[in-house]
């Protein structure tokens, strides 16, 4: 074989720069909500959830460098066989060259495996990390947040976003190691091989990263379309299944597959676009790359021909060029995954960075034991800007009365509550508790001391009993079945087959709406408030199981203070006082009694009720 450093001894030639270049920012982490646009910020915050996988990721290097020495072994040796064995005819030699050769291609097999099994581990705990990052901030997002996104959509960013980095992490991070240390080894070998088939093979590089540079461009924008519209099509999905029975009432089943196929057809213009900018590359690289090794051969062939070099060398320059083509290639195909897999990492970090509600901040005062005074004090609130819900709202809650919120659909009842609670907070006024202003108090402290009843009685997919305990985690068997008994709930939980180890199916469909309430109730009264919050919790219970409720009722909210929304005015006749909301403000207030001779808002609406001639 002809001496090699005779063709590149005088080379001196710096090793090319094919990484994608883009601004660095100062760290990697980002103020606000990470826009959709800047991808180095985004994959320096997908590098953070791996860094602490360091011993994995050496792991990883290590296993891809041997395979990637290996693989640049092999094209050498064959070019070795070619120059002193097959031309001398030496074929004794070449039978141990080529189970040398055999070797090295199962080394190479063997440390690719390794590389692989380690770096699925590392991806699938470092998307572990994520998923848990983004689930934990879906705990302390304000209610204001969900009322902006469907379900489906945040659905897909925890599922189909997060699915689409792990799966470019198990791919992309090898192949981004092994090309690149590839793409150096084979360099470095074709200088030492010969510079000028070296200088050759570099004519198609230009091209090759201009011809990247603009698809990336443009499958980048059309994958985030991709993404956005997938979670609108689930959103559509779980809303319209969710739904079904009322599809099928009013006759929507047309209109429903309507709106799908136009959400459908969006998605998948979106998808077509993205897939045929991104699958633009395969084709055309290999054009590139064939044009240069045919040159390659061309030029090799009649430089042999005039004894310039060996027909080995020409052999194994053949090879190591399509090794250095092939990492290109192998970068450039990436782009389906990798730009898919940032644009579901920008949706997942969208979240992660929303503001969250001050849950456990330490500074926060904390109310200890409080006995159940609360004030309102002209209080003005409003969903949207410009469209008041409620104004000037003044009231007082002394400990253990009960208070009734009566009015329209609409008033301003349950956003009372919700200001109460803390799910929005009040644009103008006070709210107090025993003195103290619960914007001044933490947020995880005073709903430790609220108990609410919902009008959707919703209940988890598990036991009866979990159900229950998850008024009070620390609650012991004998506990939850006393709350089960106060609510007058134990008699149909007593007649189940397993008690209270019934499993609830998911939504609740194997128990009745009265029975799912009774559960809630329960589970309040093993909470033991000392403020108790029950919105329209008998609206959706026959007359029968409400007066069961009504029972435990006025056991449970002796001692405590109560505000109870009811649209049956029966429920409250015993409250210490009623005030009717109507148009954003208390309109009267009064016991019942005194509301009835009043002759107002409230007589009109228990007339209307109860049918009571004035």
């Amino acid at each position: 074989m002809a001496k090699p450093g005779e063709q590149s001894s005088s080379s001196n030639h710096e090793t090319p720069d094919f990484s994608m270049r883009g601004s660095r920012p100062m760290n990697g982490m980002t103020t606000g909500i990470v826009k959709p646009k800047n991808t180095m910020i985004t994959v320096r915050r997908i590098w953070g959830y791996i860094r602490p996988h360091r011993r994995g990721m050496i792991a990883v290097f290590l296993f891809t460098l041997v395979s990637t020495v290996l693989s640049l072994t092999a094209p050498y040796l064959l070019g070795m066989a070619v120059d002193d064995y097959i031309v001398p005819g030496n074929y004794k030699g070449l039978i141990g060259l080529c189970g040398i050769l055999m070797s090295v291609y199962a080394g190479t097999a063997l440390t690719a495996w390794l590389q692989q099994h380690v770096m699925v581990k590392v991806s699938q705990e470092s998307v572990q990390e994520m998923r848990k990052d983004i689930f934990a901030k879906l705990q302390l997002l304000p209610l204001r947040f969900f009322d902006t996104k469907t379900h489906g959509e945040l659905m897909s960013r925890t599922t189909n976003d997060i699915e689409n980095v792990s799966g470019t992490l198990n791919s992309s991070v090898t192949q981004l190691i092994s090309s690149v240390l590839s793409l150096v080894g084979s360099l470095f070998i074709m200088l030492y091989l010969n510079v000028w088939l070296t200088l050759l093979s570099m004519v198609t590089i230009p091209f090759v990263m201009l011809f990247t540079k603009t698809v990336a461009s443009r499958t980048r924008k059309h994958f985030s379309g991709q993404q956005s519209h997938l979670g609108e099509l689930n959103g559509f999905i779980e809303e319209t299944v969710s739904g079904q029975k009322v599809v099928q009432v009013y006759r929507r089943e047309k209109a429903a597959a309507e709106q799908f196929d136009d959400k459908n057809k969006k998605l998948t213009d979106a998808s077509i676009q993205a897939q045929i900018y991104s699958g633009t590359v395969g084709p055309v690289m290999n054009v590139l790359n064939n044009l240069s090794f045919a040159l390659i051969a061309a030029v090799g062939g009649y430089m042999s021909f005039r004894d310039w070099t060996s027909v080995g060398v020409v052999v194994a320059f053949l090879n190591y060029s399509k090794q250095f083509q092939r990492p290109l290639n192998d970068l450039a195909n990436q782009f389906n995954l990798v730009q898919s897999a940032v644009a579901g990492a920008e949706r997942v970090f969208e979240i992660i960075d929303t503001e969250s509600e001050y849950i456990g901040d330490p500074d926060i005062h904390k109310s200890g034991e409080i006995r159940g005074t609360v004030k309102f004090e002209q209080v003005s609130f409003s969903y949207k800007e410009g469209v008041p819900i409620l104004k000037d709202v003044s009231l007082s809650a002394k400990p253990g009365q009960t208070i009734a919120l009566v009015g329209p659909t609409g008033a301003g009842k349950t956003t009372i509550i919700n200001l109460l609670t803390r799910f929005y907070e009040i644009h103008s006024g006070s709210i107090t508790i025993d003195g103290m202003d619960i914007r001044q108090m933490n947020k995880d402290d005073l709903r430790r001391k609220l108990g609410i009843v919902l009008q959707d009685a919703y209940v988890f997919s598990d036991s009866i009993r979990e159900n229950i305990r998850y008024g009070r985690l620390d609650a012991t068997n004998e506990e939850i079945t006393a709350a089960a008994k106060l609510a007058n709930a134990h008699d149909f939980i007593s007649k189940l087959p397993q008690g209270y180890d019934t499993l609830i199916a998911s939504g609740g469909s194997n128990l009745s709406q009265g029975q799912r309430q009774l559960l809630t109730i329960a589970r309040a009264v093993l909470a033991d408030p000392a403020i108790l919050i029950l919105d329209e919790a008998t609206s959706s219970i026959d007359t029968r199981t409400e007066m069961h409720i009504q029972a435990a009722m006025k056991t449970l909210m002796q001692g405590r203070t109560s505000f109870v929304i009811a649209h049956r005015l029966s429920t409250i006749r015993e409250a210490d006082q009623i005030l009717v909301i109507h148009q954003g403000g208390i309109s009267e207030r009064g016991t019942h009694e005194e509301l009835l001779q009043k002759k107002g808002f409230y007589y009109n609406l228990y007339n209307s009720q109860f049918k009571i001639s004035g």
